[in-house]
């Protein structure tokens, strides 16, 4: 997209935005770009640490700007309207005078809550908590539909990145076959020593010498040698799982299978993996999401967590002359990857809010519950057992993510509606946790998600 009109726009218009957890993370990356975006005017930050949140907004380049601590509703009507407000509940945001609201906790229930009774007032939201997106995103897009406002996931992270490809290749009239990311972490490995490492250098490695037997792709044999290399690397990551959940439910792809297929695989081979299995791919069907595992030498650029589709290539003559241009085509010439090697976080969301604000872009009311994200007991789980989220890629301890189509879900309860559940009754090994092994009558979050699930 050409951004010239919102940069050179004499409106006079601008964002007035509040961002819902600020002090690490995401949150950190938007406050950081934000200060430097002049259409975007941070109205109220809001974090169970208000004192923190005030270091921060200093940190990242707010400190010219009067910082507000305020506590209470008449505290914030209270307040100049240039001001910037620190507030501790979250439910005062929507109360600031903001045009904007950023979700970025991670926490469901909250992330519901408040993006509904945002988008309920007619402010635009703008989903960072892809956890809460993963079940309530159809709800949430037809309410916003509703109200005369904007529901969007946000570029930085992979989900809207990865969506923005596949519209642009929709435009264009290209057929796409799959759509993906590579997993966060790259395995990069040093020809001239043999060894291995991940995060590139940054964790453990060991020596692996024999990867350059299978470095050069031939076929799916090689992948099932680098896997035999490489399986300690390797498994079903939960927040990969969650992401292509969202993608699936508004492009309304399907999941590759339920652990998604996780290759093992170099930028330049994409295009002879992703394809049907009858040519030498890895897919049982087309139209669907997907994951790999980036594999690269020390010197290569890393794929960043970034994002690709497979599309055809339906005429041969103009993709020849592409392929001399230096893209990723299939060694059959039938199948082209194209990819974006990025996500740069917050930094990029700037992007997101003023589209949304300024031009009405982002929502997607034909979004659906096209897959959940289920979890499968790793072992027999006895009555009693207490299900967490917890760590880095938000796991719940003793079950494997699995990513199943919504119609052949059956009963299975989303991974994140799990969160402080207690089992009713003993979940043997391999099956799915189901809304009748757990109790989440009680909770507004599992309401959202049946009315989502109505919708079609």
């Amino acid at each position: 997209m050409d951004y010239t009109n919102l940069l050179n726009s004499h409106s006079g218009k601008a964002s007035r935005v509040g961002l819902i957890g600020a002090n690490q993370g995401f949150g950190y990356t938007l406050l950081a770009q934000m200060s430097k975006v002049k259409q975007l005017e941070l109205r109220v930050v809001c974090d169970l640490d208000p004192e923190k949140s005030v270091e921060v907004l200093k940190e990242t380049g707010f400190c010219g700007k009067e910082i507000l601590v305020c506590e209470t509703k008449e505290a914030v009507a209270a307040a100049p309207a240039g001001a910037i407000l620190v507030v501790r509940d979250y439910r005062l945001v929507p109360h600031c005078g903001i045009t904007a609201l950023v979700e970025s906790t991670g926490n469901t229930a909250l992330g519901c809550e408040i993006a509904l009774a945002a988008l309920q007032q007619g402010i635009n939201v703008y989903m960072v908590s892809k956890e809460t997106d993963s079940f309530c995103g159809p709800l949430l897009n037809q309410v916003a539909a509703e109200h005369n406002a904007v529901y969007a996931l946000v570029n930085g992270d992979q989900p809207r990145n990865l969506i923005d490809l596949y519209s642009w290749a929709r435009l264009l009239g290209l057929e796409i076959i799959a759509a993906g990311k590579s997993s966060e972490y790259d395995l990069v490995w040093d020809r001239e020593t043999g060894r291995l490492s991940y995060l590139d250098g940054s964790g453990a490695g060991k020596e692996l010498p024999e990867l350059l037997d299978c470095w050069h792709y031939r076929d799916r044999q090689t992948l099932a040698r680098r896997q035999e290399l490489l399986q300690e690397y390797t498994g079903a990551i939960s927040a990969d799982l969650c992401e292509m959940n969202l993608v699936s439910n508004v492009i309304g792809f399907v999941p590759a299978c339920p652990t998604l297929s996780y290759p093992i695989a170099r930028i330049s081979e994409l295009a002879d993996i992703f394809i049907p299995e009858e040519e030498g791919g890895i897919l049982k069907k087309t139209g669907v999401v997907d994951v790999f595992f980036n594999l690269r030498e020390k010197d290569e650029a890393s794929f960043c967590g970034g994002e690709f589709i497979i599309v055809k290539c339906e005429n041969k003559k103009m993709w020849d002359i592409l392929a001399g241009k230096g893209h990723v085509i299939s060694r059959n010439g039938r199948y082209a990857c194209i990819y974006s090697p990025y996500h740069f976080m917050g930094m990029e969301t700037p992007a997101t809010i003023l589209l949304g604000d300024l031009m009405g872009v982002g929502s997607h009311p034909e979004c659906r519950q096209v897959s959940i994200m289920a979890g499968i007991a790793q072992q027999d789980l006895p009555q009693g057992t207490v299900l967490k989220v917890a760590g880095h890629h938000h796991a719940i301890q003793g079950l494997t993510p699995q990513l199943l189509e919504r119609t052949s879900a059956d009963k299975a309860a989303p991974f994140y509606l799990l969160n402080g559940a207690t089992l009713l009754r003993e979940v043997k090994q391999g099956c799915p946790v189901t809304t009748e092994d757990v109790d989440l009558s009680g909770l507004a979050i599992y309401q959202y998600y049946q009315k989502g699930v109505a919708l079609g």
